[in-house]
């Protein structure tokens, strides 16, 4: 009714039939331009609206009836897009491509050389050790190129030490690793060949390829049958779809629109490896189990470490904003300790107590991270969990100490969340937006972890999502400066896990990420990557004495 009356009104205002006419035909030329753009890029188009739109959510629900891959940017290149190129092309010059025609060309620890520099009866504590390294194919030819993943720890078995090594690629075939003697005793040296520089450029290659290495389903409500449909960060169909678009940061997941069933009613996701690989079938022998994480310094004698009357001790208390080197620290008796601040022993209740009095801690992020909250209440018995009625080991998880006014919470990061376990998205967000709705305090501390569940996926889904991380706390720390930010790395997992898609190759590139990415940030660091070589322990889920350490060393900095 409305719209006859608007029509009839213009049409008076225009009395005559040639002012008919051409009324009717410019209106008929605006509908068709609008049906036109719309159906010809409408992603774009929708983005392009972006700055004129005030959504309050990311979780804007449409249909479509066509898809590119994860958003487009903007015809101009945002800063963002601008600094994802810039650090591939840094990673593509890292990882250059190598040649790869047989096992027999490519690095073989058994044939590689080791030679300790400088060789002394007995060394001193916080000497520095080198050893020089040949690498050589499995004829015995030296190699003439670098870029081989190489793992480099001391450690001694009686005292439960261990402290990982730098390794600096000459690219010529040759490397320098160094240790830190950070202990006293019999010390024993270990170089891992993780992957050869073959075997490493077909991963760099193979996880640039797709999208497809998992595989999303998803659950919606509809009365008492639940439907699912298949999702993912990109679906390439006609077929209409649910698009779940975040339209500030550029972050995206769609599912196949069910028949009758809105796209508001998704409650549920679970995902499947997908049987697809982009690793050429002549590379997987390079990543057999007899040919990843091969030890090349095996004929090594341990040395012996002696004090010397050298006990320089560190003053300075861990603080955030402190750049944290490589190795950030050692372990002896599993008990970690930072190389670069002096730590507080934090093992008495009350000091704890004292400590998380009156704080708000929110954890974001993997399930690594809530291996935190499930070991707290063994620390501090007056943590208790409160039910938020989700059901599975995926749901937001809450320990409160209402005495001490102490909350801490740990809530899993958006897409891609990698599990065969069904798991609520009915309040799921990214880790940017969670973070945009916390105010922020003196007694606020924020931990975030990010990356193990990105692996499968081309990296530059990771660098945009590291990217809006530090936007969002930078827009944090406008409004409350003094809330305490810390990020954990990843931690090192099982050698032998599907190396396409979860090897610690993956794992190491996204930590140098992190570190550039955050580097001028009021941050502190938590290197679960340097504490899970030193100890050893190549779990995704690292043992309980790991994850103490990894939560004192947060006490100290937020106490």
């Amino acid at each position: 009714m409305m719209e006859k009356t608007f029509i009839h009104r213009l049409f008076t205002l225009f009395p005559k039939a040639i002012a008919h006419k051409l009324l009717l035909m410019w209106m008929f030329i605006l509908v068709s331009w609008v049906i036109y753009f719309s159906l010809k890029d409408h992603t774009k188009f929708l983005f392009s609206l972006r700055n004129s739109i005030s959504l309050n959510h990311w979780n804007t629900f449409r249909n479509s009836t066509y898809l590119e891959a994860p958003p487009n940017p903007e015809i101009s290149p945002t800063e963002t897009e601008l600094r994802i190129e810039s650090i591939m092309e840094k990673l593509d010059q890292l990882i250059p491509p190598r040649p790869f025609t047989n096992v027999s060309s490519t690095t073989s620890a058994a044939h590689s050389r080791a030679t300790l520099l400088s060789p002394r009866d007995t060394y001193c504590r916080g000497d520095q050790l080198d050893v020089l390294l040949e690498v050589r194919d499995h004829l015995g030819r030296r190699k003439e190129y670098g870029g081989d993943f190489l793992r480099a720890r001391i450690f001694s078995p009686a005292l439960k030490a261990g402290a990982s090594g730098k390794v600096t690629d000459f690219n010529n075939g040759t490397y320098l690793v160094s240790f830190t003697l950070f202990w006293e005793g019999q010390v024993s040296l270990s170089v891992l060949l993780i992957h050869p520089s073959e075997g490493v450029s077909a991963l760099w290659r193979a996880r640039n390829q797709g999208y497809d290495r998992v595989n999303f389903t998803g659950q919606f409500a509809n009365g008492t049958s639940p439907v699912f449909s298949k999702c993912g960060l990109t679906l390439h169909t006609t077929a209409e779809l649910c698009e779940y678009l975040d339209y500030r940061d550029q972050e995206a997941f769609y599912c196949l629109k069910p028949p009758h069933v809105p796209c508001e009613a998704l409650t549920h996701v679970t995902t499947r490896n997908a049987d697809i690989s982009y690793i050429r079938q002549k590379e997987w022998a390079l990543f057999h189990r007899s040919n990843v994480g091969v030890e090349i310094m095996k004929n090594f004698a341990s040395i012996k470490v002696s004090a010397c009357g050298k006990n320089k001790n560190i003053e300075t208390k861990c603080r955030l904003g402190m750049k944290s080197p490589f190795p950030s620290g050692y372990t002896v008796k599993r008990k970690w300790i930072a190389a670069f601040c002096k730590q507080i022993e934090l093992n008495e209740t009350k000091t704890i107590n004292d400590c998380l009095k009156r704080k708000l801690i929110y954890l974001m992020g993997d399930s690594t991270l809530r291996q935190w909250i499930q070991y707290l209440p063994k620390m501090v018995k007056t943590l208790k969990y409160f039910d938020l009625h989700g059901v599975g080991p995926f749901k937001t998880h809450v320990l409160l100490d209402a005495e001490r006014h102490t909350l801490i919470q740990w809530k899993k990061h958006g897409h891609p969340f990698i599990t065969q376990s069904l798991f609520s998205v009915k309040d799921d967000n990214y880790i940017p937006r969670e973070i945009d709705r916390i105010a922020g305090d003196k007694d606020t501390a924020i931990v975030i972890t990010l990356g193990q569940h990105l692996r499968p996926f081309p990296i530059k889904i990771f660098i945009r999502r590291a990217i809006n991380v530090q936007k969002a706390i930078e827009r944090l720390f406008l409004r409350s400066p003094e809330t305490k930010v810390i990020l954990k790395t990843e931690n090192t997992r099982r050698l032998f896990d599907n190396a396409e898609m979860f090897s610690d190759f993956h794992g190491y590139i996204q930590n140098l990420i992190m570190r550039d990415i955050f580097m001028d940030l009021n941050v502190g660091i938590i290197d679960a990557w340097d504490m899970t070589i030193a100890d050893s322990t190549n779990n995704i889920h690292p043992p309980d004495y790991v994850i103490e350490n990894q939560i004192n060393m947060f006490l100290n900095y937020i106490c």
